[in-house]
């Protein structure tokens, strides 16, 4: 018999929601085979049987909040009929599983504070405050806990007792539809609204004339294709200029830590990818040493692994920088929100061809707005606006960037 236990994920991870049982109780399973697919905060994980055999007992739903090292199925030896049958969520009247015996809980909870990603800066301020850091919400989106985490948890207004409405019963007339969000689209929401109350966001704007660009991308997509097996888009662009004007600007690619400011000396550049499930941001990591085509290819990769689910934590941390591209669906303008910890966060949107002054005519010509969201605590007007105008000169003179890479 072998008990499947739910596995470590990652450092900031401490627990998943069943997304998919991939085995059920009877079923034949082999050494090293997907048993059960994990849906987490960022990524969902499938994971093996370390064992041979049939599965006889499955204890935890679809749906249900596990634990890392939660048993949650039994794979027991030679074949036969299913010995009992994953809890329904429906079945109120069943008891539940118990995640862990009681001791071990406890043992898990005295342990919380040590197991939680922080800055020694956060725990010194914890222990001064005799804060439990596992209570403190980061705004870090791999959960590691800040100075300023603490802070704000120090000065956040205490929850008042609510007293109860009264009970009334609720008429399913058809006009509602009611959903329970996703583990993924709850801790969006929840990082959003964090990031939002703790950081000084601003956004500058500026205009882009895409006629060089577009016309240079014309010109060389085909020979581009046929040399590297990948197309050429728009996105190795913006991130070519981003990363010289990042070298230039380098106060935009930096975050904050308590009362220091940590200067970022690497450029992993994360791409806002949308699915099913919502927003992802995963990050092309060095993208100063890659080429045109190793950027798109990159891209591609990661957009693909987005959608069909298999992006892996190491995808997904470590980001300086990122590039969201609204346009895609149309979007004329906004104000994109920071992603993390990060200072900066540049925002795409869609061409539009519109009538401009070139010299003394008047042209028309495929412009882009583009929008930078910034921490007015690290990054002052001059930089943002230099960095952002460095952006446009850039993509407005193509060749620039192609004989700089």
């Amino acid at each position: 018999m072998a008990e499947i236990i739910v596995p470590e994920l990652a450092e900031s991870i401490t627990e998943g929601t069943i997304a998919k049982w991939l085995k059920q109780p009877g079923e034949n399973v082999d050494k090293g085979e997907f048993i059960v697919e994990l849906e987490t905060d960022k990524v969902n994980v499938e994971v093996i049987s370390e064992e041979a055999g049939v599965v006889s007992e499955l204890l935890a739903a679809e749906g249900d909040t596990v634990e890392v090292g939660q048993v949650i199925a039994i794979v027991g030896e030679g074949s036969g009929a299913p010995a009992q049958q994953a809890p329904q969520a429906t079945e109120a009247a069943a008891p539940a599983a118990a995640p862990a015996p009681k001791q071990e809980a406890a043992v898990e909870q005295a342990t919380s504070t040590d197991r939680t990603i922080a800055s020694p800066a956060a725990r010194k301020m914890a222990r001064e405050k005799g804060i439990d850091l596992a209570a403190v919400s980061p705004v870090d989106p791999m959960g590691r806990v800040r100075a300023q985490d603490v802070s704000a948890h120090t000065n956040a207004p205490k929850a008042q007792p609510q007293a109860k409405p009264a009970v009334t019963e609720a008429k399913d007339d058809g006009r509602i539809t009611r959903e329970k969000m996703t583990r993924r689209r709850q801790t969006i929401a929840k990082r959003l609204l964090e990031v939002k109350q703790s950081t000084a966001m601003l956004t500058t704007f500026n205009e882009i004339d895409m006629t060089n660009v577009m016309a240079l991308r014309s010109r060389k997509k085909d020979q581009f294709f046929e040399q590297n097996d990948v197309r050429l888009g728009f996105m190795s662009f913006f991130t070519k200029a981003v990363v010289a004007a990042l070298k230039k600007y380098p106060y935009v690619n930096a975050e904050i830590d308590g009362d220091e400011i940590l200067l970022k000396n690497y450029f992993d550049i994360g791409i806002a990818v949308s699915t099913e499930g919502g927003l992802v941001v995963p990050n092309v990591v060095d993208a100063d040493r890659k080429n045109f085509a190793e950027i798109e290819a990159s891209i591609g990769e990661l957009a693909k692994k987005a959608r069909d689910n298999k992006l892996t934590i190491a995808d997904m941390t470590g980001g300086s920088f990122t590039i969201t591209n609204g346009g895609v669906f149309g979007s004329l303008l906004s104000t994109p929100i920071l992603n993390g910890t990060q200072v900066g966060i540049l925002g795409m949107h869609t061409i539009q061809k519109r009538p401009v002054a070139v010299g003394d005519n008047i042209e028309i010509r495929p412009m882009m707005y583009v929008a930078l969201s910034y921490d007015h605590r690290v990054i002052d007007g001059k930089d943002s606006v230099g960095f952002l105008k460095m952006v446009k000169e850039l993509l407005e003179n193509p060749e620039d960037l192609l004989l700089g890479s």
